[in-house]
């Protein structure tokens, strides 16, 4: 240690130091702040500053060694070869996408689709007449689908936006273009539906205008093609302007070295096991090859395309299915090719270690923040009780506790029909985490507390109904199944299941559920109207009463019913009638154009001439979440 190091250890100036060396054999003349101490004169310091020494090992950071896997530099520009364009067709619900791909590849997509939505992506090759190729994906044309349609413009190199001429540009329209500028991706503009009589391809031009779309016509650089998925009027212009402009971008690619590429969708097959669709974007993809692709890795034992047939190579742009994967990776995953197992099982056991440390940090993160708030508190609460007596103190505790009694079995019941647990089952990995960022917008705590329990891929298990019985939840499911046995045993447990096919069906059943845990509104309904014209009062026992004189003038009165008392447009009173009176008799009901007087349940209100006395009746209406998920 340096005599400076020392003094700081040792909370002491340079100054003892020196002090505590004189008269020693150690040489003064040579001593500075920064010479270092023999070990036999550190002890004498200390030894003589009454203090002890402890020995410890210095720790050493050990560093570990970056094993993971990344793409490769960029290829030599003489390396590079042609490859046709990767399409992304997006735009707003109903505006015709499906339809549009349908004529393209002249097969029915939309016939297995539900309620012609597109439930999740798709990758699909299209040959077109003059030999050329282009790969479609078809990005799920729904509100939720914000995440899986941004997934699709980070691997696409032409975005075909897709406009019904007689709708305009939506919502979703605003947002694909948002996606399609964020990822610097050319657009063509599509506007769909022409053959309609009220279509107005203008119109939809010159609203783009305002989003910096700007069509050829209006001195701009962006294709726009008037066409009719229905009727399949000018597609072939359709595909030739992609393939123009496909052209213009000079697509190149490196077909040789270790394969890269991106999974578009990954889902679980009964037969198969974990499957993925994934864009090969460099090398060429061959059975046996092993790859890694976020926390899992591969050995290709098959390869099919979109019509489900094997393939024994993939090159550049094509869309593939790919067998043979250990776990499901994540849609939007990037997939890299490897020399051997034992380097893919590194890689995915360095990104596990990689993401556990980012957990613990974060984990530590929130832990030092609670610390904070803890210390915080008793802070404040010593401050609170400092100055006060014992006795005062305890009682003060006391009144404390008592409130943060338990819940009485009634109050527990009442607190629990404001939350409701969710188990969410779907058939792939971007349905689930659509599902996921739709339940992430939700914004009515206040009203009831949406809790997901857990969520997964694949069918719904006797695991996931012993889940809900436990939490009290409800199971929902999407694309997925639920077999005889387990739906028995649903029943049996009292657990609810709720299959849907389409995503926002099942965001609405889970609106309605959530609706039925509010309590009712009340809503008033006029029955009838009077109006004051005279005040008196009437002698009861030794009692003066005051009463009204009134006239109806819409509806009638009804002696059962609830009334109040309005004056100058403010309600002064509500409540019921003791008595009402058509001349000296009692009646029930008093109908538009008689005369009554009426006795209110409350002596002290005071009548005025010109006040209205409104008959209503209550009803039970149930209420609706405020949660809007944005469709």
């Amino acid at each position: 240690m340096t005599v400076e190091e020392l003094a700081r250890a040792m909370a002491k100036d340079i100054d003892y130091i020196y002090e505590a060396l004189l008269n020693t054999a150690f040489d003064m003349d040579s001593l500075e702040a920064n010479s270092h101490l023999d070990e036999v004169w550190i002890k004498e310091v200390i030894k003589k500053a009454g203090m002890k020494l402890r020995w410890s090992k210095l720790k050493q950071e050990k560093v570990r060694e970056n094993k993971n896997a990344v793409r490769r530099p960029q290829a030599d520009p003489a390396l590079l070869t042609p490859r046709f364009p990767v399409v992304t067709i997006m735009g707003h619900v109903d505006h015709g996408k499906t339809t549009l791909l349908d004529k393209l590849r002249k097969t029915q997509v939309a016939a297995m689709e539900v309620g012609g939505i597109t439930q999740h992506i798709g990758a699909f090759l299209v040959s077109l007449p003059s030999g050329e190729k282009i790969t479609f994906l078809d990005t799920p044309g729904h509100a939720a689908f914000s995440a899986m349609r941004a997934r699709g413009a980070q691997v696409t190199d032409i975005v075909v936006l897709v406009v019904a001429a007689d709708d305009g540009v939506m919502k979703q329209t605003v947002e694909s273009i948002q996606h399609a500028q964020e990822a610097q991706v050319p657009i063509v503009l599509a506007i769909n539906k022409c053959d309609k009589a009220d279509a107005d391809p203008e119109k939809v031009k010159k609203e783009l205008l305002a989003y910096d779309v700007v069509c050829e016509d209006y001195g701009g650089d962006v294709q726009a093609v008037h066409v009719s998925a229905l009727t399949g009027d000018n597609l072939t212009a359709l595909a030739e302007a992609t393939v123009a402009l496909s052209e213009m971008l000079e697509l190149k690619a490196d077909p040789t070295g270790p394969v890269e590429g991106t999974v578009i969708e990954s889902f679980t097959d009964k037969g198969r096991g974990p499957v993925t669709t994934a864009i090969i974007q460099r090398g060429t993809l061959r059975k046996g090859s092993i790859l890694v692709a976020g926390r899992s890795w591969a050995k290709v034992r098959l390869m099919f395309d979109e019509n489900g047939r094997t393939l024994n190579e993939a090159y550049p742009s094509m869309p593939v299915g790919i067998v043979g994967w250990r776990d499901l990776p994540s849609a939007g995953d990037e997939i890299l090719e490897v020399e051997s197992e034992p380097r893919a099982r590194e890689v995915v056991d360095w990104r596990k270690i990689e993401q556990k440390e980012e957990k613990d940090r974060d984990d530590l993160k929130v832990m030092e923040e609670q610390r904070k708030e803890h210390q915080e508190a008793h802070r404040k609460a010593r401050e609170k009780y400092g100055s006060l007596h014992w006795k005062k103190r305890s009682y003060i505790k006391y009144l404390e506790r008592k409130e943060q009694r338990p819940l009485k079995p009634k109050e527990k019941a009442e607190k629990d029909s404001n939350v409701l647990p969710i188990i969410i089952k779907g058939d792939v990995d971007g349905s689930v985490e659509a599902i996921l960022n739709l339940l992430d917008t939700y914004d009515a705590s206040h009203e009831c507390e949406l809790e997901l329990v857990h969520f997964g891929l694949g069918d719904i298990s006797e695991n996931d109904v012993n889940f809900a019985e436990t939490f009290d939840g409800i199971i929902y499911g999407f694309n997925v199944g639920a077999g005889k046995a387990i739906q028995q045993s649903a029943a049996q447990k009292g657990v609810k299941i709720k299959l849907h096919k389409i995503i926002y069906h099942l965001i609405e059943d889970l609106q309605e559920e959530l609706s039925s845990r509010l309590p009712h509104r009340l809503e008033e309904y006029p029955i009838g109207e009077a109006c004051i014209l005279a005040t008196f009062s009437v002698t009861e026992g030794k009692r003066k009463v005051p009463v009204a004189g009134c006239r109806v003038q819409k509806g009638q009165l009804e002696k059962q019913k609830k009334f109040k008392l309005i004056r100058n447009g403010q309600v002064i009173w509500k409540g019921s009638l003791t008595s009402l009176k058509h001349h000296k008799d009692d009646v029930s009901v008093i109908k538009t154009g008689m005369d009554c007087g009426l006795i209110l349940d409350e002596e002290k209100v005071e009548f005025k001439v010109g006040d209205e006395v409104v008959c209503y009746e209550e009803n039970e209406i149930p209420a609706k979440t405020s949660w809007d998920p944005g469709f």
